[in-house]
């Protein structure tokens, strides 16, 4: 009975897989203020040039340069696991696997688009990355990304989560970053909205706009995102890529795959390189799980949108509650965006991967039942493809199906305890954000003539 699946790091993947190579239809363009498509020359303030390239790729695979791979394999390949006491605790006939991104440094998935971002930019004699973070772990991840390239990070962190979390900014001042909360009054984007309110819990969208502002105003600074952009999701897919080697190993291959849902970055690096097979005829059912209190796919509109609060970024068409959605302060941090990776909303859009909303209390419910079945305290974020993993695994104990269900682990919740302590403490609530407040958000997006 075999419970952890390695791969050699030898087996370790080469190349990226880019999902647009099977898209049925090419990507939609960004677009400017007035409407008209972007190039990729106006991404040149703030990423360097090989990002740019991964960005606007059509080509199905990108090589890996060997300086990442080899950073990379201080963690990966990391490990699959089969989930027998999980499975034995909740009576089900399903086989339950999970690609466990916590092993790596930072604790999650995110360092697997930090270190080649810090990489290139690095190539390209940039000193310095300023970036957003949510829960930390994109902080964290691009922190230590920075301390191995020797890139100074400068990191804009959601106020609610800057409280929340404050071992994860400690993580991040341990590998050198300086860390603020967001907003703050060292940008004019800051300025704005605590102008507008002081008491802000802030939000990505606002710490997207602080970072970008201050990397495009110098030569020697760039900008990482951590989610929604293309090429952030291709350097993801490592872990689906592995994911698939490591369950031709045993023989097996999921029905279904579920990953949390913010940006995009978790529910694309696993579920793309399954979308591969799923274009080439292969039944396999791709979800991604998102919070009740931030329904991006489950309640937002498809339409084109700014990427940050304040309108700096290039309009992207996506599924979005409006830029200036003002997120409540549940504690996956990580899933309080307003807005969703282009590519994914593309694909629900034209119903090829699905989306599930899942409420605050049953995701810890869900992780609680995890930690004490397979031992790991997983991240809040994580507890969300848990919760939805558990659903379908009861229903395949009332059908009988003998379903094979992959999810991916994208975190561990060492930082997580007051969230945790809340839960057990009954402080927490489900919240489900009201459709008015969506109305109201999306009646700003911007309109064309």
């Amino acid at each position: 009975m075999k419970t952890k699946i390695l791969l050699k790091e030898s087996e370790m993947p080469t190349h990226w897989y880019n999902v647009v190579a099977d898209m049925p239809n090419p990507p939609t363009p960004p677009l400017d203020p007035e409407g008209n498509p972007v190039g990729p020359d106006a991404l040149a303030a703030i990423f360097p040039e090989e990002i740019i390239k991964q960005e606007v790729s059509a080509e199905r695979w990108i090589p890996i340069p060997e300086e990442v791979r080899e950073a990379l394999c201080l963690w990966r390949p990391s490990p699959l696991y089969r989930a027998h006491r999980l499975e034995k605790a909740l009576g089900t006939p399903a086989k339950i696997y999970y690609k466990n991104e916590a092993v790596s440094p930072a604790g999650s998935h995110k360092p697997n688009t930090a270190i080649p971002q810090a990489y290139y930019n690095k190539q390209e004699g940039i000193s310095k990355l300023t970036t957003e973070t949510g829960a930390g772990q994109w902080g964290c991840s691009l922190s230590l990304a920075g301390q191995m390239f020797g890139l100074d990070v400068e990191v804009f962190m959601v106020k609610v989560s800057y409280g929340q979390k404050p071992y994860r900014r400690t993580m991040m001042r341990t590998w050198g970053a300086n860390v603020h909360a967001s907003p703050t009054t060292l940008t004019e984007s800051g300025r704005k909205i605590l102008a507008e309110n002081p008491e802000s819990n802030g939000s990505l969208g606002i710490a997207i706009s602080e970072a970008v502002e201050i990397a495009a105003q110098r030569e020697d600074t760039n900008y990482a995102l951590g989610s929604v952009l293309n090429h952030v999701l291709l350097h993801q897919t490592i872990i689906g890529e592995e994911a698939k080697k490591q369950l031709e190993l045993v023989g097996d291959y999921p029905d279904m795959i579920f990953a949390p849902c913010g940006g995009g970055s978790n529910f694309g690096g696993v579920a793309f390189p399954f979308f591969a097979d799923k274009a080439a005829g292969k039944d396999v059912k791709l979800v991604a799980v998102e919070p009740t209190s931030c329904p991006t796919l489950t309640k937002g509109i498809y339409a084109y949108d700014y990427g940050d609060a304040i309108g700096l970024t290039p309009l992207m068409k996506m599924y979005t509650l409006g830029h200036d959605f003002m997120p409540p302060g549940i504690h996956a941090g990580g899933l309080r965006y307003h807005g969703d990776s282009a590519l994914i909303s593309q694909l629900y859009n034209e119903g090829l991967v699905d989306a599930v909303a899942v409420p605050q209390l049953e995701t810890f419910q869900a992780g609680v039942m995890f930690a004490q079945s397979e031992g790991i305290v997983p991240a809040p974020e994580s507890t969300h493809a848990i919760a939805a993993t558990i659903r379908e695994a009861k229903r395949c104990a009332e059908t009988g199906e003998p379903k094979t269900l992959l999810f991916n682990l994208s975190g561990h919740g060492h930082f997580d305890m007051t969230s945790y302590d809340r839960y057990f403490a009954g402080e927490l609530e489900d919240y489900e954000y009201p459709q008015e407040a969506i109305e109201q958000a999306l009646a700003h997006l911007p309109k064309f003539d």
